[in-house]
């Protein structure tokens, strides 16, 4: 009897070089045993090194591709990472809210991996207005939260992100000056849970789209979030430790180390 794979429905950005966006969420899915659908919120020229060119799909285009996916598949949850336009995040919002029920896991992407800025304050606007109220899971790194919330100390950006609405919020640590990453998760108004992890040598490549997806394909099996929240964690790390450098730039995570056996 064939396996049950839940469908997670992914809209992101398009990464040329294979290392973020829409398919690290398709190779981070695949390796949770869910079946990947996605929509493309933005074209991008990039390379491991850095974003060039963010080219934004059209609103209306982005709103018919899910109307079309969503007749036909039963979807178990969302997931969402860069946005590239205030309009998209409103059309995406307008997707969401006829549709609550389904868990939403956000990664706010606001800047690339290599420094390139790929939000401004109106979208910044926007992802509070129309996304927060309707997220589940919230996955900022620190810098993210921080230009979200205007505050500087982490337990307040989490407080904060709570008061939008999210259900959530996981705010990850690797851009911290510390020894090791320390995640904080934020819920009911209220620092819920810190998880420590040893930090890695070098900087990655859609690191934050892998935990993400991997949050979402998790609760798509039914997980309850804190623990999907944890089981992420560990993928992620997993698939960091385990990372290959195609290009002259930043690391990629191997989202599928658990395949591999040394010879």
């Amino acid at each position: 009897m064939p396996f049950e794979r839940p469908v997670v429905l992914s809209f992101s950005g398009h990464d040329p070089s294979g290392g973020a966006g829409v398919q690290a969420d398709i190779e981070t899915l695949v390796s949770h045993r869910c079946h990947a659908a996605s929509v493309v919120t933005a074209l991008t020229e990039q390379d491991s090194r850095n974003v060039r060119k963010l080219l934004p799909q059209h609103p209306e285009d982005i709103i018919s591709q899910a109307n079309t996916l969503l007749d036909d598949l039963p979807v178990k949850a969302f997931k969402i990472g860069l946005i590239g336009h205030p309009e998209t995040a409103h059309a995406i919002g307008s997707i969401l809210s006829r549709h609550a029920g389904i868990p939403v896991i956000l990664d706010p992407v606001l800047a690339a991996g290599g420094g390139a800025e790929l939000a401004g304050e109106p979208l910044i606007a926007a992802i509070l207005e129309a996304l927060l109220p309707l997220t589940t899971v919230l996955t900022p790194n620190s810098n993210e939260a921080r230009r979200l919330t205007g505050e500087s100390g982490l337990d307040r950006c989490g407080l904060a992100l709570l008061n939008y609405g999210c259900r959530y919020v996981l705010i990850t640590g690797t851009h911290e000056n510390t020894p090791a990453v320390s995640n904080t998760l934020f819920h009911d108004r209220r620092l819920w849970e810190t998880y420590t992890w040893d930090r890695l040598p070098a900087n990655y490549h859609g690191s934050g789209c892998t935990l993400a997806a991997a949050i979402a394909g998790l609760m798509a099996h039914g997980l309850a979030a804190e623990q999907a929240v944890f089981e992420a964690q560990e993928y992620t790390w997993n698939a960091l430790s385990n990372a290959y450098r195609p290009g002259k730039g930043q690391h990629n995570p191997d989202r599928f180390f658990w395949t591999e056996t040394e010879e």
